[in-house]
């Protein structure tokens, strides 16, 4: 049977319409989508590994067992934290189970006497073992099918069971041994690493015949989408450059010496080596491509006006894409300041930009008598035509994918030179993935001038004091934000201290008769403009948000920060967000308020009180919540991940790169390997490879 993987999933037998609708949820339409829906990793239900509770090890690792529910009960923490405890035994001894956050209101469907399948980590406890990190799963039909030996365990959506999942992915596997799974990496390179053959390796990943041949699955499919991967982010760059010939800048000018007399500070050592790097690119004829980091405040937008003023006097254009519209004013101004007395031509472009303005910035740009052009998403529409681009910066904040980049570098008749602003430090393998064959500057420390941020840690029995200092430093004619973590209360973040809630209290009691605003990511882009201008203005006093300030807003009066549940935030997180206060001369405070006082929170949140450095921050969030949490590649325009994990399989990566290379060097493993991606029938990687 031909392309039998593209026949739609209700080919299969018990899947009708209705159901369809259920498996289409989880972005499973075809039977293709069906066996590239793989399993939770951590979650198979391995019967020959099967404990009792006397046999549950206390070292930390995950095992599972079979038990029977005797009783649940709801329980306060010291910090008023709520969770919930099943007690369970069999007739070796008892367990307690310990649900936590929305997990606990599992405890609920399990009554007394229900026999479960438990997945989680032992440690000793008073009376009992105490189990944590918890997966749970009724004994039924679904989970007894004990004669597989080892079960999946998928992700589900709603009116959707294990038992339907398993069921369908059977069927798909006995179609793939009859009628052949296509290949989807070239022959050689499965030598190479002697992996399985891809239909051993699906077939093994959703029902592992053993550990061994699973362990085997999981490294081949974990290379095959790296591979992938940097093939189709190759052949992306390859498009977009299509051999167009680069720039070379001349040395720096009166112009660049201009704009350092302009400045109202002498330039940091590391802001003068991220210089040097990038001012070398640009005199190269090499197209420059480099990714510089910077901490919050470290002095990004200087570098930028320096290169733009460079591409300037070199006679050619320059463009700087921000994220949002108020940064990109915000730009516009700090350059303006920067470019006095230079001859630099400035505008700016938005979706705000009034007609009749557009048109004439549109001629003004064609005609190549501007020289820098700041905007938004606005610069990529198709009537945007520069005369001579040389320079293309972007202000990431991740907030731009790979085809959006593309789209403005392909504007120029050159390869122009790229140059990437991140306040966020990102892995070498993540930036690597992202940006490809990039170069990386790296600045370190505050322009002089700048205070570092004091950060307090206080527990919610302070909350009245925290908010009783707002008042002064407001009626000392400084400004405040107010963070909080969710806009609306819901039973998933119980305990978590809405926004909407926030404001409410907050204009009833303390913020009676200040001016203040209320900013959160439901609320439409021109009115979260409106509000975050007239906080920047000074006409709001308090800004009550969620983490929509989080992209750089600078409003240098602003003072203070206070989070509400700042146990609720990442460390990284944290720390762009105080990004936010000590923009001035004066000394800023960010206050992070919790209630939940267990010690490892606690001492968590100290990390921020003692460290103001984000590179240091991002490596201790990424030893404390892992990789996946902090960089999925779906917020950059790519396939996001389901089994590789582009920190943990570094080694991988690298391999997959370095093969990737030599593979699109060579015309016949080339056409095998465009081949291979047209069998992987999996819609993740068609963005890179059709664009």
């Amino acid at each position: 049977m031909e392309n039998w993987w593209q026949k739609p999933i209700t080919a299969l037998k018990g899947i009708g319409s209705k159901r369809a609708e259920a498996f289409a949820r989880l972005e499973i339409v075809t039977i293709g989508d069906l066996l590239n829906y793989y399993p939770r990793l951590d979650s198979y239900i391995d019967y020959s590994h099967l404990s009792t509770i006397r046999e549950l090890k206390t070292d930390g690792s995950r095992q599972i067992f079979e038990a029977e529910a005797l009783r649940a009960v709801e329980r306060v923490s010291g910090g008023g934290r709520r969770y919930a405890v099943i007690t369970v035994k069999d007739e070796t001894g008892y367990a307690e189970i310990f649900l936590f956050g929305a997990q606990r209101f599992q405890a609920r469907r399990f009554k007394p006497g229900s026999r479960l399948l438990i997945t989680g980590r032992a440690k000793p406890g008073r009376t009992a073992k105490a189990v944590s990190e918890v997966l749970l799963q009724p004994c039924d039909e679904d989970n007894l099918d004990r004669s597989v030996g080892i079960l999946p365990v998928y992700n589900l959506t709603e009116s959707l069971t294990q038992q339907n999942l398993r069921g369908a992915v059977r069927q798909a596997l006995q179609l793939a041994k009859e009628y052949g799974l296509p290949e989807t990496v070239p022959d050689s390179i499965r030598r190479q690493y002697g992996f399985p053959s891809r239909l051993e390796a699906v077939s093994n990943i959703h029902f592992p015949e053993s550990t061994e041949r699973f362990r085997s699955a999981k490294r081949r499919l974990v290379y095959e989408e790296l591979f992938l991967l940097q093939c189709g982010l190759m052949l992306n760059r390859e498009h977009n450059h299509d051999g167009r010939p680069g720039v070379k800048l001349a040395r720096d000018g009166k112009t660049v010496q201009k704009v350092l007399q302009n400045l109202p500070f002498t330039l940091t050592g590391a802001q003068q080596k991220a210089w040097a790097d990038i001012s070398g690119d640009m005199e190269d004829v090499k197209p420059m491509h480099r990714l510089l980091q910077g901490d919050v405040g470290s002095g990004k937008t200087v570098i930028a006006a320096l290169a733009l003023a460079k591409a300037a006097e070199n006679g050619f254009q320059g463009c700087i894409m921000a994220p949002t519209g108020i940064l990109a004013q915000q730009h516009l101004e700090t350059l303006t300041e920067f470019f006095k007395d230079t001859g630099i031509s400035i505008e700016i472009l938005t979706s705000n930009t009034k007609a009749a303005e557009r048109r004439e910035i549109l001629q003004e740009l064609a005609e190549g008598t501007l020289n820098v052009l700041v905007g938004t998403h606005a610069l990529l529409q198709e009537d945007v035509v520069f005369a001579h681009l040389a320079l293309v910066v972007t202000d990431e904040q991740h907030r731009f994918g790979v085809n959006q980049r593309a789209a403005l570098v392909n504007k120029s008749d050159y390869a122009p030179d790229v140059l990437i602003m991140t306040a966020t430090p990102i892995p070498r393998t993540l930036a690597l993935t992202v940006y490809g064959d990039v170069e990386t500057s790296v600045m370190r420390g505050m322009p002089p001038g700048r205070k570092a941020v004091e950060t307090l840690c206080y527990t919610g029995d302070m909350r009245q004091k925290v908010y009783a200092g707002m008042v002064r430093q407001i009626e000392a004619g400084r400004q405040v934000y107010v963070v909080c973590a969710s806009i609306e209360e819901s039973e998933a973040m119980e305990g978590i201290r809405s926004v909407n809630d926030v404001y409410a209290e907050l204009k009833k009691t303390w913020l009676k008769n200040i001016p203040c605003g209320l900013l959160h990511g439901k609320l439409k882009p021109a009115e979260k403009d409106e509000i975050m201008e007239a906080f920047a203005a000074g006409e709001l006093k308090c800004l009550v948000t969620t983490t929509v300030i989080e992209v750089g807003v600078n409003v240098p009066n602003a003072t203070l920060m206070i989070v509400e549940n700042a146990d609720r935030f990442g460390l990284a997180q944290l720390h762009q967000l105080r990004g936010r206060v000590g923009r001035g001369d004066k000394q800023s405070y960010c206050v992070l308020l919790t209630d939940n006082q267990e010690q490892d929170n606690l001492a968590r949140l100290t990390v921020l009180h003692n460290s103001n450095d984000g590179f240091e921050l991002a490596q201790r969030d990424l030893e404390l919540r892992g990789a996946g949490q902090l960089f999925g590649l779906r917020q950059h325009g790519l396939p996001d991940l389901r089994l590789a994990d582009i920190l943990r399989d570094t080694d991988v990566l690298l391999a997959a790169r370095k093969d990737a290379t030599r593979v699109l060097a060579q015309p016949e493993l080339r056409k095998e390997m465009l081949k291979g991606a047209a069998n992987l029938f999996d819609s993740r990687f068609a963005g890179i490879f059709n664009s």
